[in-house]
Order: structure tokens, then sequence, then C-alpha cells
């Protein structure tokens, strides 16, 4: 049996970040979880390239398009969709949520979706830093880890 697991060590890996502006003051948070993750984890500042981008809508676009671009070992998503009155809420985050697996599964380098989409700003604030941790933080972790997996079964006969 052969079992593969990624790590986490990030020396020497190039990462990009996809954030919307939309709910900024959520993202930013998110972005900085992200950041100080892939810090901790030995990624230097100069191998991570963040894209601003206006709202969640428009993050598929271009994770796509730095996926596709083979400089990255991983692309994170990171946004925040706050439920309204209206049926854009859905709308916005069940595209963004498509797009970000398609960009994925096209390219074959890991796209990690960490959008939020939540009822309220107090739960978005839960988890961008609050009671819930920094899912830009746990985002950094899934990319390092899936890059890892990733590079181990291009090494395999997987």
């Amino acid at each position: 049996m052969s079992v593969f697991e990624g790590h986490t060590d990030g020396a020497g890996r190039r990462f990009a970040i996809v954030a919307a502006r939309f709910n900024g003051a959520i993202t930013v948070k998110l972005v900085d979880g992200a950041l100080a993750s892939l810090a901790s984890h030995g990624v230097a500042q100069d191998d991570v390239d963040v894209v601003w981008v206006p709202g969640a809508f428009e993050i598929p676009l271009v994770a796509h398009r730095m996926a596709a671009s083979h400089r990255y070992h991983g692309v994170m998503c990171l946004g925040a969709v706050i439920r309204g009155e209206t049926a854009h809420f859905e709308l916005v985050a069940n595209e963004a949520a498509h797009g970000v697996a398609v960009a994925a599964r096209s390219t074959g380098i890991p796209v990690i979706f960490e959008v939020l989409a939540v009822d309220s700003l107090e739960q978005a604030e839960d988890r961008a830093g609050g009671i819930h941790g920094n899912k830009g933080w746990e985002a950094a972790e899934s990319v390092l880890a899936m890059a890892s997996v990733m590079e181990m079964l291009s090494r395999s006969e997987v």
C-alpha cells in the first residue's frame, strides 16, 4: 500500500493569492492570515503574488490564469460573500466555487477555495481572525499540503 500525504514545508515554493476587494475589511484579514501562514511555513515573501479583483465573481478567471501560467505551486482564492435580501448571494457564491474548481481541474494546479459564504458580517469576522480562527491561514496550509501531494504524485506511478 502506498500512502501520499502532503506536508506544509513551503521553502522554495511559489504561490498566488487572488483576493476580492468587495467586503474588503474581511478579505484583508484573510490575506494577512494567508501571508502569515505562508511565512511561518518557510515561503519567502518574494515567492508570493497577490492579485486583487473587484469581487468574488471575478476570482475564478484570474485564478485560472495564475494556475495556467504554471509559475505557481498553488493558488489561494480569498473573499467574503455575505447573504443579503436577494438571490445574488447564492449566484455569486455558487459561481465562484464552481469556477475555482474548474480552474484546479483544468490546470492540474491546486486552487484553494476560501471564499466565505456567510449569513452575516459577524460570521465573516468570526472566520477572519475571530473565534473560528483565520480561514486565510487555513487556506495557506491547504495549498502547501496540496502542492506537496501533487509533487509526490508526479514523481510516482500514480
